[in-house]
């Protein structure tokens, strides 16, 4: 089947197997491995990306069932050579160990601010429960996601 998206900004265009997995045509055919392959069975979260604006764990959701879409990966979070204010929370507040489930964790907070700018350490653990990781104790990456949105927001009040 051919299948035509937008991600990170940018056109593709292939034809894939029907049964092809998003995280896997965008691991393997478009070469973004920042998305991660954890469990295959939507426990953990490492493969989320956005999808359309909204989080969706790539290992749920064929290919196909994107096609027409513009997908939003970890890859396309900086700009400009500067790191999102998620990136920059997460490397301030050193919101990871292992990383693994990093690029997951990060995408869901993107989704998260868009929706609540300023939410509360109760918000943001209540949104990550579906995002598993063995390492932090999620303490770090709270303060991560705190990072970020006083980022954002002082970036909407200086504009």
């Amino acid at each position: 089947m051919r299948v035509a998206v937008h991600v990170n900004g940018r056109p593709y265009e292939r034809d894939i197997e029907p049964r092809m997995l998003l995280v896997h045509f965008l691991r393997d055919e478009l070469g973004l491995t920042g998305t991660h392959i954890g469990c295959d069975t939507s426990n953990c979260g490492a493969c989320t990306v956005l999808l359309d604006g909204k989080a969706v764990k790539s290992c749920t959701l064929l290919a196909v069932q994107a096609d027409g879409a513009d997908i939003l990966t970890v890859e396309g979070l900086s700009q400009d050579g500067r790191l999102h204010p998620v990136q920059e929370g997460f490397w301030e507040e050193h919101g990871l160990q292992c990383g693994f489930c990093t690029p997951g964790m990060m995408m869901l907070a993107v989704e998260l601010l868009q929706r609540e700018p300023d939410p509360s350490e109760e918000a943001i653990r209540h949104y990550l429960e579906g995002n598993l990781c063995r390492c932090t104790g999620y303490q770090h990456i709270v303060h991560a996601i705190r990072y970020a949105a006083q980022k954002l927001r002082e970036t909407r009040e200086s504009s």
